[in-house]
């Protein structure tokens, strides 16, 4: 169960983050994920994922999205994933969603989430 304000609507749909980060960290490669709504043009919001891998593995765009396809309906599934070496975290160890998520709607002419 997520917070609303984390859920994702994109065209039309509901997505809950928590749901898709499940998903990722079935993937071997993946470490630490974090999705989040980033402005769409067309739906409004759009699934992306910021991914940290584990130390000396790879792991292409491409590939998790294609994961997460096989996995869950084509509409939770992330349209673009960024790599980053540490996600950030609050003071209590949690992942810092806001932080991740703030960087992205920067200039946004219309804020949905």
């Amino acid at each position: 169960v997520d917070r609303k304000k984390d859920m994702i609507i994109s065209g039309g749909f509901n997505v809950y983050p928590t749901e898709v980060e499940a998903t990722l960290y079935q993937h071997p490669d993946v470490m630490e994920a974090c999705v989040i709504s980033v402005p769409d043009e067309t739906w409004g919001e759009s699934v992306k994922a910021v991914v940290a891998l584990w130390p000396g593995r790879q792991a292409s765009a491409s590939e998790l999205i294609g994961h997460c396809r096989a996995r869950i309906a084509d509409y939770k599934s992330p349209r673009t994933v960024d790599f980053v070496a540490e996600l950030p975290k609050n003071a209590s160890g949690k992942l810092a969603r806001k932080v991740v998520r703030e960087q992205y709607w920067v200039g946004a002419s219309r804020r949905v989430n």
